[in-house]
C-alpha cells in the first residue's frame, strides 16, 4: 500500500515506520493515524518482520495537528482521539521501538509511550504541553506516563506542560537509552530482539500489558498459563537444548 504521511522500509527482519510530515513537525492528523493503523495491520501479518521501529523525519512528532481540532465539539474530539490506533500499537504482538529525535510532544509522546522500548538522542525534547491549549493528554498519556515514571513526575509534566530533555527523560525512566544516533541504536536493539523466540516475546509482552489491568492473583495465573504454553513450542526445546550444549540457539518462531 502507498502511504502519504508515513513511509515503510525494511531492514532485514525489521520494519521501520517513518512519520513524514516535516512541514508540520510530523504533527499527527487523521490521515497519518489511519496510515499508522494500516501499516501495523500489514506488519502484523508479515512473517519476515520480527520487530518494528517508529521514528520521524527530523522530529519524532510534535503533537496532534491543532488546525484539525480548533472547532471541535466534545463528540468530534472523542472521535478524533488516537486511542484506538495507539491501543493497536501497544498490543502489537512483536516488539515496537521508538527512535526519538527532536520533538516528541503531546500525541507524539503518547505514541512513544505505547512502544515497548524508547531510544532518544541529545536533540530530543519530550513533553505533554496540552494544558497550555486548555486541554490535557487524551490518548492515554494520563494512564501510561504515571505507570512509567510515577504519579508525581507525571503530574509535574502534565500540569506544567514543560518539556524535558533527553538526559532528564533517561533519569525519569521515560526512555530506555540515550544514544548519539537514535535510529542506528534502535536498529541495533531491534536486531537483538529479532533474534529472540517470537512466541515467548509475544506472550511476555501480553503478560506485562495485562498485569496492569488485573489484580495480582489473576495476573500471576495468566502468566502461569502463558509460560506453560511456551513448552508447546519448538523454540523452547531449542533454547534449552542450546543452553545445555553451550551453543547459540536458532529460533524459528514455532
Amino acid at each position: 500500500m502507498a502511504y502519504d504521511c508515513i513511509s515503510l522500509t525494511r531492514h532485514e527482519m525489521i520494519g521501520i515506520v517513518t512519520l513524514q510530515r516535516p512541514q508540520a513537525l510530523n504533527a499527527l492528523n487523521h490521515q497519518m493515524i489511519e496510515e499508522l493503523e494500516q501499516v501495523f495491520m500489514e506488519l502484523e501479518t508479515d512473517e519476515k518482520v520480527k520487530a518494528v521501529i517508529i521514528t520521524g523525519e527530523k522530529h519524532f512528532a510534535a503533537g496532534a495537528d491543532i488546525n484539525d481540532m480548533l472547532d471541535f465539539n466534545p463528540e468530534q474530539a472523542r472521535a478524533f482521539s488516537f486511542r484506538h490506533c495507539f491501543a493497536r500499537i501497544e498490543a502489537f504482538p512483536k516488539p515496537v521501538l521508538a527512535a526519538i529525535s527532536g520533538f516528541a510532544l503531546g500525541g507524539g509522546l503518547e505514541l512513544a509511550l505505547v512502544c515497548d522500548w524508547r531510544i532518544a538522542d541529545n536533540t530530543a525534547r519530550l513533553g505533554l504541553p496540552e494544558i497550555n491549549l486548555g486541554i490535557f493528554p487524551g490518548a492515554g498519556g494520563t494512564l501510561r506516563l504515571p505507570r512509567l515514571i510515577g504519579a508525581a513526575r507525571a503530574k509535574e509534566m502534565i500540569f506544567s506542560g514543560k518539556p524535558i530533555n533527553a538526559q532528564q527523560a533517561l533519569e525519569y525512566g521515560l526512555i530506555n537509552q540515550l544514544a548519539d544516533d537514535a535510529l542506528a541504536e534502535a536498529i541495533q536493539t531491534a536486531e537483538m530482539l529479532a533474534s529472540k523466540p517470537p512466541v515467548a516475546l509475544k506472550l511476555a509482552k501480553q503478560c506485562i500489558n495485562q498485569a496492569f489491568d488485573m489484580d495480582g492473583v489473576k495476573a500471576i495465573e495468566f502468566e502461569s498459563v502463558a509460560w506453560a504454553s511456551c513448552f508447546a513450542t519448538r523454540d523452547q526445546r531449542e533454547g534449552m537444548k542450546a543452553f545445555i550444549e553451550k551453543r547459540k540457539p536458532e529460533f524459528t518462531g514455532t
